[in-house]
């Protein structure tokens, strides 16, 4: 019987430099590998090809790659692409790509299925499976990447954490993802282009300002009155908006990057002028944009989206208050892709 190999991507480089030392190879080959895994987003040890091939075979013997690969994708009329990604175990997390004339932007998962039950996602009726580790989530990126340049001979140039899972839920993991994302011996892209979305977990955005990090913060609101929102994102009921004032606050006094709400516009739901005022009020207490979402219904709620004409009414009555607001357009609706939409079904 064959011993489980490790996942060579679990080590970090000081580790890796002495698993080589210790097996009598020089320093500088644990470098190489170290680049050809976050650089080079090596998939096999045969592609490392300036190491000789005992030193390959070596590898092979004691460690393994256990790389995401693309499963099946789907493209949208207006460009968009979904893809489901196939992790090492043979579960499922999904991914977007989402092009525009100036922009390619990544929309990826942090962990198999979600445990908060928000009642108007999809995501949110699948049962949560396990966090994505570090390496699945740079995988993601990376795959993304090669995508957009095959497909529209463009690079990534922005990446959200907004598919499925609650990424402060599997908060070492993400952060780690994104150093390996973001450092140069890695992709070498930069955090201010990176957003994570959030449902509001009050304790863990402290501590995203307690550890200085440098991407954008995005809160799911949906709903600005408490017992609105905790009818449809039960996690309100733990962190109500009054604690989720204070710890936004309390990032942006130890980042100084301000926040996203961001706020799926729902017929007869969230729509009208009383909840625009419930939304104005709660974003004068924080440094903040709004963007205002359209929503995507789903199989499993009776939610609607509501009118352009109502969407249009409602952000103008939030500008009406100086309150900086954008809509968002919809991307990949056709093709389940959009906000909310994610559910395993590619």
């Amino acid at each position: 019987m064959n011993p489980i190999k490790q996942d060579i991507r679990s080590l970090n480089l000081e580790q890796l430099v002495n698993a080589f030392t210790e097996a009598g190879y020089p320093t500088y080959r644990a470098k190489q590998v170290y680049e050809w895994l976050w650089k080079k987003g090596a998939r096999t040890f045969e592609e490392m090809s300036n190491l000789s091939l005992e030193t390959r075979e070596w590898l092979d013997q004691h460690y393994s790659i256990l790389s995401v690969v693309i499963h099946t994708t789907k493209k949208s009329s207006d460009g968009t692409i979904k893809m489901a990604f196939k992790l090492h175990d043979d579960a499922f997390v999904e991914g977007v790509l989402i092009p525009t004339e100036t922009r390619m932007t990544a929309c990826v998962s942090s962990q198999v299925g979600c445990s908060l039950n928000c009642s108007f996602c999809a995501t949110g009726f699948l049962k949560r499976q396990r966090n994505l580790d570090a390496a699945e989530i740079y995988d993601q990126v990376w795959l993304i990447d090669q995508l957009a340049r095959n497909t529209y001979d463009m690079p990534l140039s922005n990446i959200v954490f907004m598919g499925m899972g609650e990424p402060l839920l599997n908060y070492n993991n993400v952060l780690l993802g994104i150093d390996k994302i973001t450092k140069p011996e890695g992709l070498g892209m930069s955090p201010s282009r990176i957003t994570v979305s959030t449902a509001g977990i009050a304790k863990m955005i402290k501590k995203l300002g307690d550890d200085g990090v440098k991407f954008n913060l995005a809160l799911s609101l949906h709903a600005a009155n408490n017992d609105k929102r905790s009818a449809i994102m039960p996690i309100n009921e733990s962190n109500p908006l009054e604690d989720l004032v204070e710890a936004l606050n309390y990032f942006y006094k130890k980042t100084k990057r301000k926040i996203t709400l961001e706020y799926a516009v729902m017929n007869d739901t969230n729509d009208g002028l009383d909840e625009a005022e419930e939304l104005v009020k709660f974003a004068r207490k924080v440094p903040c944009k709004v963007n205002l979402i359209e929503y995507n219904p789903i199989d499993l709620a009776s939610f609607q989206g509501s009118s352009q004409d109502k969407i249009i009414r409602f952000a103008q009555y939030i500008d009406s208050k100086e309150v900086i607001v954008n809509i968002r357009r919809s991307r990949g609706k056709d093709i389940d892709a959009a906000c909310g939409q994610l559910a395993n079904k590619l």
